[in-house]
């Protein structure tokens, strides 16, 4: 296989990290990508940041975007798909780490599987980026009524064939934890997501993260079931009782 990946990776006040993260896909094993760093109105050194890295590296692979103000992520990586150049498409937070075969493994178990979406597992690190040694597991398969209950999709993860599936279906909604929308839309569709169960990931985190704020996260959730989805008050229930202790299984 040697088609195009699109890395999209929204950049908002990551100067500390965002270094890290363009080495760790210049050290991908797979050759064939683009790396597009949405640059969305940061405060911080960020862009000076990628400016120095990409005049060091001189490599026409990574390209920078910037965005005219702060427009947030969903805004960020819709862009970013708008400007891909590939037919895949995977996406990678900026303070989050690849392990160097991420991108070969990925997608050679998409075309055995011929599959549209797929998403791998992960493990916890800490904010140097140091594995905790608390690997997330993944299914083989998640269904629409399945991921509903189990979002252990996580963003970093994920990459999308656009032979599959068109890139005008990949735009996330601009609400909170645009992520799960979209995965959850997808799905909704007829789609299947393919778990890939190797720690192919690092998942940075710490107490300034979003998704550190477990009562932000029950709200958001909530929010999900009830407002994007429109399910029911008791179908919310179940759901949200099944993904609430998948949530904590994961974190302990």
């Amino acid at each position: 296989m040697d088609e195009l990946v699109s890395i999209i990776v929204p950049v908002y006040n990551v100067e500390k990290y965002i270094r890290e993260t363009i080495a760790c896909v210049a050290a991908q094993t797979y050759p064939n990508w683009e790396l597009l760093l949405v640059e969305d109105g940061s405060s911080d050194g960020s862009l000076a940041a990628i400016e120095s890295c990409m005049e060091e590296r001189g490599d026409s692979r990574i390209r920078l975007i910037r965005q005219p103000s702060n427009m947030g992520a969903a805004r960020a990586r819709n862009r970013g798909v708008e400007e891909a150049r590939g037919r895949y498409i995977a996406y990678l937070d900026a303070d989050d780490l690849w392990v160097p075969r991420k991108l070969e493994k990925e997608l050679r178990f998409m075309e055995e599987r011929g599959a549209a979406f797929a998403f791998t597992g992960y493990e916890f690190a800490d904010e140097q980026g140091r594995g905790t040694g608390k690997v997330v597991h993944v299914p083989e398969t998640l269904s629409y009524r399945q991921a509903l209950s189990n979002t252990t999709i996580f963003t970093t993860t994920v990459l999308f064939d656009t032979g599959k599936i068109g890139k005008e279906e990949l735009e996330m909604p601009v609400i909170k934890s645009e992520d799960t929308a979209l995965w959850f839309r997808v799905l909704r569709k007829g789609y299947t997501a393919y778990g890939l169960d190797e720690n192919l990931v690092r998942y940075r985190r710490s107490a300034s993260t979003l998704s550190a704020n477990k009562l932000e996260a029950i709200r958001r959730i909530w929010h999900l079931y009830r407002q994007a989805e429109g399910l029911s008050l008791p179908r919310s229930a179940w759901h949200f009782c099944f993904w609430a202790v998948r949530a904590v299984k994961r974190r302990l």
